[in-house]
């Protein structure tokens, strides 16, 4: 905040809030959110609404709209500190549009929002850069966007993003849990790392150990602060193509975000139904390992607060897994049986896990023990 000279007449730029650099950063970042854009965006970059062209929805017999929100959490600090700011958008994206995608729709348009405590147009044009990107590459059109500049409530170099994404799906094709059966599969997708949970027990556990994010790690192959900053897989269109694929037999899937797997898929799955999860059936990724050992972190914590290397689920029929692995495989997502789905019997022990987020559906039994890579 610049400071004032008594007598002198307060500015909104002697406030705190440059408007000219907030102008710099739209020139910066307009031809990526651009490159977005469809013929069913009309207009261009600027206006006060993005306006989208639904006129296709006459196609659809009965279009239901979906809608997701959502922030990247703490991961914004890492990139503060790293001074790295073009991959957190996908983290954004792959938040929001891989939420709708668990019900089977298409993601049609996007809006973002930045806070910052003062406006950088070169960081601000990175962080929308990514998001343009993310969102080429899921099919999502980037409509709109808000920078505000908060001088006092955040620091200069500080900032927070979230955005939101609306996408259709026909009624009859609404995937979730009235479509899962004893005997389905359970086909678990690698995440590409953290993804974008957990950071606050992540970032606890480097600071009580000391550790610098410049510290190269010899297990990650690179710098701490780089493999905590590593995107989010983004899922959305090798799911969609999962759907398409009759053969796939898909049912429902599983966005394995805050809360962890079991977690999760216990969301979309019915009363009466349990999933049976083996933990021995995937190596777990070093980064896990890492913050488990370096802040003696339980297993029972680290599963409940980390994807532990699954980032997606898919709850497949049995005639449809040589399918699915098939169409994940070439979309290069590594996949593999990750359990099944069984009738739940009760009487079970401790890691059965149930009722989380308030949904009163069906349970995870998580069996086994983890492996390490």
């Amino acid at each position: 905040m610049t400071a004032h000279e008594p007598g002198e007449p307060i500015t909104y730029a002697a406030a705190g809030v440059d408007t000219e650099a907030g102008d710099k950063a739209v020139e910066l970042m307009k031809d990526a959110v651009r490159a977005t854009h469809s013929a069913r965006v009309v207009g261009g970059v600027g206006g006060f609404a993005g306006l989208f062209d639904v006129s296709f929805l006459k196609r659809y017999r009965r279009p239901l709209l979906a809608t997701s929100t959502d922030g990247v959490g703490t991961k914004v600090a890492i990139a503060q500190a790293m001074d790295i700011h073009h991959t957190i958008g996908f983290d954004l994206v792959a938040m929001v549009v891989d939420d709708i995608v668990v019900v089977g729709a298409e993601p049609l348009f996007m809006t973002d929002y930045i806070a910052t405590g003062s406006v950088v147009p070169e960081r601000v044009a990175d962080i929308v850069r990514g998001i343009a990107q993310a969102c080429q590459a899921t099919g999502t059109a980037l409509v709109g966007g808000e920078t505000a500049e908060h001088p006092g409530l955040l620091g200069p170099d500080e900032y927070d993003i979230a955005g939101a994404v609306t996408g259709i799906v026909e009624a009859d094709a609404v995937l979730g849990p009235d479509r899962v059966r004893a005997g389905d599969v359970l086909v678990a997708m690698a995440s590409s790392g953290l993804h974008s949970n957990g950071y606050s027990l992540v970032r606890a556990v480097v600071k009580e150990a000391g550790w610098s994010l410049d510290r190269h790690v010899p297990e990650l192959g690179r710098e701490l602060g780089l493999e905590l900053l590593e995107p989010t897989r983004l899922y959305a269109r090798p799911c969609l193509d999962l759907v398409a694929d009759a053969a796939a037999q898909v049912h429902a899937f599983s966005h394995v975000t805050g809360g962890g797997l079991a977690a999760n898929l216990a969301r979309v799955l019915p009363a009466g139904l349990l999933a049976e999860v083996d933990r021995g059936t995937w190596a777990v990724p070093p980064v896990f390992e890492l913050i488990r050992t370096l802040g003696d972190v339980t297993w029972r914590d680290l599963e409940s607060t980390l994807n532990l290397g699954v980032g997606m689920v898919a709850v497949v029929g049995p005639d449809g897994v040589a399918a699915a692995l098939s169409g994940l495989a070439a979309a290069g997502i590594p996949a593999w049986v990750l359990g099944r789905v069984t009738h739940d019997h009760g009487g079970h022990r401790r890691d059965v896990v149930q009722g989380t987020k308030g949904v009163h559906g069906g349970a995870v039994l998580l069996e086994g023990d983890y492996r390490t890579a």
